[in-house]
């Protein structure tokens, strides 16, 4: 079992029971990576290995929506040191009513990070979101792929592969 797996084991971070997912789905075990992000060694941990997994891809921004996927993002933007646009799940009603926390360029190349990918609709919001604001998605990343998407993201771990050791 890989490092990362252990400790996202140790922490409760992976849990066994009847859970509903955020895509309506039911299922019987539940990857919480948003508590696990909470232990500063599991997000540095994360960040290093997606860090290793992007290597030699060319890419100028890295984008997340909120809320599970920003602690991820945020570690990631800092241990490559490219910079990060966060979207809002709703255009913000009040001040500057952006939909996001900061930019893309025209024609940037743009790595989407995600914690948990089920059916990959956030994702595919966010890239949508980014190619509507000029931007080309190069790359989908997330730590854990339940393999149910067409996405085919870079992933640290695949449902099955985690079913197999927990």
């Amino acid at each position: 079992m890989s490092e990362l797996l252990e400790m996202l084991k140790e922490s409760g971070a992976i849990k066994k029971g009847e859970f509903i997912l955020s895509s309506g789905k039911k299922s019987r075990i539940y990857i919480d990576i948003k508590q696990a992000v909470t232990r500063p060694a599991i997000l540095k941990k994360i960040a290093d290995e997606m860090a290793e997994r992007l290597e030699g891809l060319n890419f100028d921004r890295i984008a997340c929506m909120e809320l599970g996927g920003v602690p991820v993002a945020v570690a990631l933007s800092l241990k490559v040191s490219k910079p990060l646009v966060i979207f809002r799940k709703a255009k913000k009603e009040h001040g500057t009513q952006d939909d996001r926390i900061g930019e893309i360029l025209m024609g940037e190349r743009i790595v989407v990070v995600e914690d948990v990918i089920t059916t990959g609709k956030s994702a595919r919001n966010v890239i949508r979101r980014i190619e509507n604001s000029g931007g080309n998605v190069v790359a989908v990343m997330t730590v854990v792929d339940r393999e149910e998407s067409d996405l085919n993201p870079l992933s640290l771990f695949k449902l099955s592969e985690i079913l197999k050791y927990c």
